[in-house]
């Protein structure tokens, strides 16, 4: 393509046992936004930090602007008009927003810093290019996610030299209310010429957004769609996967028993309060809210990891005092926390040392680990849930998100736990090892466990769930059965459109008596 404005042609890179880039091509023309989609570990982040002069490829060539890169640094890059947007905000908390959008480029004069300049600058920019208002004088801690997204936005375009901007990820953070907001910031940019490749997990935003798509798999560019529609979704679901997928969500057919966790009139004095629900064995609850809802607070506090105020915390119908995560354990309740990488996984230990972190006692005789049947337990969990590649002595850090979060359950899964805390089990994770995590779920429901899902994802939520519970401002305001249940009025629910008087459905009610 000779009016490209990138071409990455033949790219390949290898890590230690791993081809991670298989001769893969990726080309974006002037003002598009390009989608750039797979399956995590297919190696769309490799080549992005290819991109980006962070790794060096074996082989492969490198042009933006019909000029050939050969010597790829992040400064040669940079220099080249190319900026990045990652999931990460990377921002100040107690910086100023001007000082955010400036950081590293700060306007100057003969007496210092000129303030007054970076912060009308970088107001005006936000205003006329993303189409939002934003004091600039305001922290940074102030801000909601989606205003700081924008502000990271801002602070990768203020120079006005940018050519191509790579967002990767850029809605994992946000909540599903603020999607849109970021959405049309990026149209925007569009609009004055700039070109994007946009990389999600999220194929309804890829639909929506971009213009072409191209797909990798295995390290390798297997499809380039060239016309992208509304119900485009399913085609580039089997180029990701390599096989067609039928159905999302599993067929559910649970059979709720006896009550597994109940939490009566219980509050943090802070986040959340005079919450009460029940959840029983053989069934899955969700818990839907936005960021700042309190729904995150309340998993914390069911696991231990902070301490309740007031109200109880009932198990298997007998109240408890969780003095730490240890202790929930012990009790036979655990986490998939929603953050994977800093508090579900070591990442400098094997995939076998991390599923044996949770029943160390059940591999240990006197204080000392019997390797072999360490092995052997995480090489059956490895099996059972498709953990790749199929290696116990394989490096967390270097497994794909999908497999990360698989090992995470997998650890849970040796110790015979019987309610599960999930929160946000698949944020950052592909279709297909989605597919997995979901009937897992559906399987552990199936054999007696309770199931209480906490999530941002609406679809998941009503695609998985027996009940769902809606949390705002701290307390539940609709308790509601999900038969029937569209996603626009779950989101109407969470964002407080349909009021926030407490409902219950019929069913519901009698469930909890």
């Amino acid at each position: 393509m000779s009016d490209a404005i990138l071409v990455m042609k033949d790219i390949t890179k290898t890590f230690p046992g791993v081809l991670a880039l298989d001769k893969a091509s990726l080309s974006v023309l002037p003002g598009e936004i390009h989608g750039l989609v797979g399956e995590n570990g297919a190696g769309k982040s490799t080549i992005i930090k290819v991109l980006a002069g962070v790794y060096q490829a074996q082989g492969g060539s490198l042009s933006v602007n019909n000029t050939l890169i050969s010597s790829v640094t992040p400064q040669a890059i940079h220099d080249a008009g190319v900026r990045f947007i990652h999931q990460e905000l990377h921002l100040v908390p107690h910086f100023s927003v001007a000082e955010s959008v400036f950081m590293g480029q700060e306007l100057t004069g003969p007496f210092g810093l000129l303030r007054k300049q970076m912060r009308i600058r970088s107001e005006e920019f936000l205003r006329k290019t993303l189409d939002v208002k934003i004091d600039g004088n305001t922290l940074i801690r102030d801000l909601g996610t989606a205003e700081r997204k924008l502000v990271q936005i801002a602070r990768a375009l203020i120079d006005n030299q940018a050519r191509l901007v790579v967002f990767d990820e850029p809605t994992a953070p946000l909540a599903s209310g603020e999607v849109g907001k970021l959405l049309a910031a990026i149209r925007r940019l569009k609009e004055r010429g700039i070109a994007m490749i946009y990389v999600s997990h999220y194929l309804s935003e890829i639909t929506n957004i971009c213009d072409r798509v191209t797909v990798f798999r295995n390290g390798q560019t297997v499809a380039v769609f060239n016309e992208i529609k509304k119900d485009s979704a399913g085609a580039l679901i089997e180029a990701m996967v390599g096989r067609e997928i039928k159905n999302l969500y599993p067929k559910n057919s649970h059979s709720p028993s006896s009550p597994a966790i109940q939490a009566k009139n219980l509050g943090d004095g802070k986040s959340f309060h005079d919450v009460s629900f029940t959840l029983h064995s053989g069934e899955v609850v969700g818990i839907a809210g936005l960021i700042g809802s309190g729904r995150a607070e309340l998993i914390d506090t069911l696991y231990g990891l902070r301490q309740a105020t007031s109200g109880e915390i009932w198990l298997n119908n007998k109240t408890i005092q969780l003095s730490s995560p240890a202790d929930a354990v012990t009790r036979g309740m655990v986490l998939v926390p929603r953050d994977r990488r800093h508090d579900g996984l070591v990442l400098g230990m094997s995939v076998s040392e991390n599923v044996n972190l949770g029943s160390l006692k059940d591999v240990s005789k006197m204080g000392i680990e019997m390797r072999a049947m360490a092995l052997a337990r995480a090489a059956k969990q490895i099996k059972d849930l498709d953990i790749r590649p199929p290696n116990p002595s394989m490096i967390a850090r270097l497994l794909s998100g999908g497999n990360q979060q698989k090992t995470v359950l997998g650890r849970w899964l040796t110790t015979n736990a019987k309610v599960f805390l999930l929160d946000e089990p698949t944020v950052g994770v592909d279709v297909g090892a989605k597919v997995e995590i979901y009937q897992l779920v559906e399987t552990l429901a199936q054999n007696g466990a309770g199931v209480l899902l906490s999530s941002s994802d609406p679809g998941e939520l009503i695609g998985l769930c027996d009940r769902i519970l809606v949390m705002m401002r701290g307390r539940i305001t609709h308790e509601i059965d999900t038969d029937g249940l569209s996603i626009d009025r779950l989101v109407a629910m969470t964002t407080g459109a349909t009021g926030s008087s407490v409902t219950r459905n019929k069913s519901v009610g009698a469930a909890n008596e």
